[in-house]
């Protein structure tokens, strides 16, 4: 019998832990994965923390998932896929087909999302099996602790900037710079925006330019961070990469006419915004969930493309309880990866 290890909670808010779990073959439609790296993303706590409906313990977290196809199971190969291929999967791990959004051809809001450590367990393993359609490719230029990131945080604020409506030399602020905000910053510069990053205390502003931003704004300092966005000409979008309600309602009024809230940063309070800040200047403020297989594809090219990566902390599988408090408590810089090793 072949086993392989896993970082499991056993319970709601528990410890990370590791243990043994055998090896299965991957049913039709679906690939089994070894696991290279796996990125630990805000987003896991939700499943780790017990606050998604549905859960079961105990339970493997991990949908920033970078590896190789080691079997497939039926009708994954007629999708072009072959054993050791590099693949991922991120948040987007598989539709139902069958739902409207899916018929429409929107899977990433598919009413039945598969999500790794939601509907299957997740990468903080060594193995994983995963639906074919949640597979993307990862170019050979890409590094496994690099590639994993941006199936979740790398897609969000990749495919959050290019549904937007701005266009090359527009004002595109990003609100944060850290593990979602520092690739917001970069792929907005190198979507050819006039790129502003908006973080909290002055020390940040030559790292924001290291990043690529044209312009720098203290959020902590003597000027409202929307006054400061109109001196600049007024925002056509702001990308919120924050969990902080409060910082995303304070960039509203610095939205230039018919300009474009999206928010990527997860946060339950609700937004202090009136209809009235709205209505006169036909201001818009979306979400934008984060993106399916195909768009990691287009994510992890454009990344290759430009040079972009994510800031990362490796560490192994047996300190994933440790990686993931760290995450937690804000102290990663700024994306912690878990590998097999």
């Amino acid at each position: 019998m072949s086993i392989y290890r896993v970082a499991e909670v056993a319970t709601a808010g528990g410890s990370l832990e590791i243990a043994e779990r055998e090896l299965r073959e991957p049913g039709p439609g679906h690939a089994r994965i070894t696991v290279e790296a796996c990125g630990v993303c805000h987003s896991d706590s939700g499943f780790i923390e017990g606050a998604f409906p549905g859960l079961s313990f105990p339970l493997v977290a991990g949908h920033e998932i970078a590896g190789r196809v080691d079997a497939l199971g039926e009708g994954v190969a007629e999708r072009g896929f072959q054993v050791g291929d590099r693949v991922g999967v991120g948040w987007f791990g598989g539709s139902c087909g069958r739902c409207k959004p899916c018929r429409q051809g929107d899977f990433i809001v598919c009413e039945n999302l598969k999500v790794p450590g939601w509907a299957y367990d997740g990468g903080f393993a060594e193995s994983v099996i995963a639906p074919g359609d949640a597979l993307a490719r990862i170019p050979d230029a890409l590094s496994a602790p690099d590639a994993g990131p941006l199936g979740c945080a790398g897609v969000t604020t990749y495919n959050g900037l290019r549904r937007s409506k701005a266009v090359p030399g527009d004002l595109v602020a990003v609100l944060g710079i850290g593990g979602l905000g520092h690739l917001g910053v970069q792929y907005a510069a190198a979507m050819g925006f006039e790129t502003v990053a908006i973080a909290r205390g002055a020390d940040k502003a030559d790292f924001a330019k290291q990043l690529g931003a044209h312009h720098y704004i203290d959020s902590t300092g003597g000027t409202p961070v929307a006054d400061a966005l109109q001196a600049l000409g007024g925002a056509d979008v702001v990308l919120a990469t924050v969990g902080s309600s409060a910082a995303i309602t304070s960039t509203v009024d610095g939205l230039a006419r018919r300009g474009e809230l999206v928010a990527i940063g997860a946060a339950g309070e609700p937004m202090g915004i009136s209809p009235l800040q709205l209505l006169l200047q036909g201001k818009v403020v979306r979400g934008h969930p984060s993106g399916t297989s195909q768009d990691v594809e287009d994510t992890m090219n454009f990344s290759v493309l430009h040079g972009i990566r994510p800031i990362t902390e490796v560490v192994p599988l047996a300190e994933a309880d440790q990686a993931y408090r760290r995450m937690l408590a804000g102290a990663a810089r700024f994306r912690m990866v878990l590998t097999a090793g």
